[in-house]
């Protein structure tokens, strides 16, 4: 029977890999074969102008435009806009925006940028579709699951609309490569969730005369704005220093409900189409604020360009050259990949591994496990007898495991001179180490980390173990 149900979910990962290969292809092809016939219906002798030269003159009316009967069915309920309509299309049409991230923000920003009819889509990120991205990251589906998310959100908008003409840049985005990039495009939206990443995207877009469309969402909060319009702020301008670490959350952290960088992201793609159908008020010198439980949108005005920014002030000197050599890692001390923190605080004698620990509950040693994960983490998934403290009340509960370990060696009838042994976890092996270091100044001189925590309890013990 586990034969047979591993083998159909083999063949089935396979079918629908195969399937999403010729559904791209498909898509691919379509979009190259719409490009021709328009430039053959519209163009005479098939002379190969750009669209923006086609000759739409028999359609009535007193105003030229190359809007093809396609393009006017397709944009009909944009063209019915008195404050947006044929021109403003038009404009989109021949417009070209990149979008940084195909995760949580950029996922929407990027199905509406397509739908909508921007004329060049990029889409730059290095990562792969994962099963907890399904919650929020809308523009990939299941059977992309380990396949690059740049593939999987071009087939996605390739599938909305078919005359857009998307392109993939399926790296990580770095200095020596931003220049090349951006220079392509009309504006830059950054859906990106990391602070290296912030600064250089700005930078470049500074240095490159891009106005940049930002982003941000973590839990239930979110913000948008537009740095480098029209004279406006840049991101160096509102943060000439980066935030401390500690002031810099993740996603994979701290979580985040999934609506919440579904409206950030929609945000930001209106406030590209603004830009670059030159329509409307861009968020330039403003900041909007979302508060989700509260169902409240605030919009405040933030500091104007500083004339001593060094990226865009009245004496700066960023160049190309002097961006292209910048340590934005070392400049945030964080890093650009997305990689979970790990520390190394304590000597190899006070950590034993996950398989370590296991061996020594299948032998029945006597011993108490704390976990200092948070309640609500505790409540998701726990190693069975496990005693929940989490980190910052650990002082607090000191006495809570001293009779936990007298209670053990009671239990176990543990002989004089011989004591139970106190191990500690958390989610990943980092804050178990913090603890760890205070027990042991405690007086819990035989408390042991276990390494990698419960990730590695479940990539080394139990493949079963739920990982969040």
């Amino acid at each position: 029977m586990e034969s047979d149900a591993s083998r159909i979910l083999h063949e089935l990962q396979s079918l629908r890999a195969s399937k999403s290969d010729i559904d791209r292809r498909i898509s691919a092809l379509e979009t190259q074969l719409h490009q021709i016939n328009l430039l053959n219906d519209s163009v005479p002798n098939g002379s190969h102008h750009s669209i923006s030269t086609i000759d739409n003159s028999h359609l009535n009316g007193p105003h030229a435009h190359y809007l093809t009967p396609e393009m006017i069915h397709r944009y009909s309920r944009h063209l019915l806009l008195p404050s947006f309509g044929v021109q403003a299309q038009s404009n989109l049409l021949k417009s070209s925006v990149l979008v940084v991230g195909a995760g949580g923000l950029g996922s929407p920003a990027l199905l509406y940028l397509a739908a909508c009819g921007v004329g060049r889509l990029g889409i730059v990120d290095h990562d792969v579709v994962e099963l907890n991205n399904m919650h929020r990251q809308i523009i990939h589906t299941e059977a992309f699951i380990g396949q690059p998310k740049v593939k999987s959100a071009a087939a996605a908008c390739r599938s909305v609309n078919s005359t857009v003409q998307i392109v993939e840049h399926h790296e990580a985005l770095r200095t020596s490569n931003a220049l090349g990039i951006f220079s392509k495009y009309d504006v830059i939206v950054d859906a990106t969730d990391n602070a290296p990443s912030r600064y250089m995207i700005s930078d470049c877009c500074v240095v490159l005369g891009k106005p940049l469309v930002s982003g941000a969402a973590l839990g239930l909060e979110g913000q948008l704005t537009v740095y480098n319009y029209n004279g406006g702020p840049c991101y160096r301008c509102l943060f000439p220093t980066p935030p401390p670490t500690t002031a810099c959350q993740r996603c994979a952290d701290s979580g985040v409900l999934g609506v919440v960088p579904g409206i950030i992201g929609c945000l930001q793609a209106l406030e590209a189409i603004k830009i670059a159908s030159v329509v409307g008020e861009p968020l330039s010198g403003r900041m909007l604020l979302f508060d989700a439980l509260a169902a409240r949108i605030r919009i405040v005005k933030i500091r104007g360009r500083s004339l001593q920014c060094k990226a865009c002030g009245e004496n700066a000197t960023f160049t190309q050259q002097e961006f292209q050599e910048f340590d934005y890692e070392k400049f945030t001390q964080s890093p650009l990949s997305p990689s979970p923190l790990k520390l190394n605080l304590l000597q190899a004698d006070s950590r034993i591994s996950s398989k370590e620990y296991h061996d020594r509950v299948v032998n029945g040693d006597a011993h108490v496990l704390v976990d200092v994960r948070p309640a609500h983490h505790f409540e998701i998934v726990s190693l069975p007898n496990s005693l929940n403290i989490p980190l910052p009340s650990l002082e607090a509960r000191l006495p809570e495991i001293s009779s936990a370990l007298k209670e053990e060696e009671e239990r176990k009838g543990v002989s004089s001179g011989s004591s139970a042994q106190l191990y500690v976890i958390c989610r990943r092996g980092n804050d178990s180490q913090r603890a760890v270091q205070y027990l042991h100044k405690t007086g819990f001189t035989s408390a042991r980390d276990i390494l990698g925590g419960l990730e590695s309890w479940a990539h080394d013990v139990d493949p079963n173990f739920p990982t969040y």
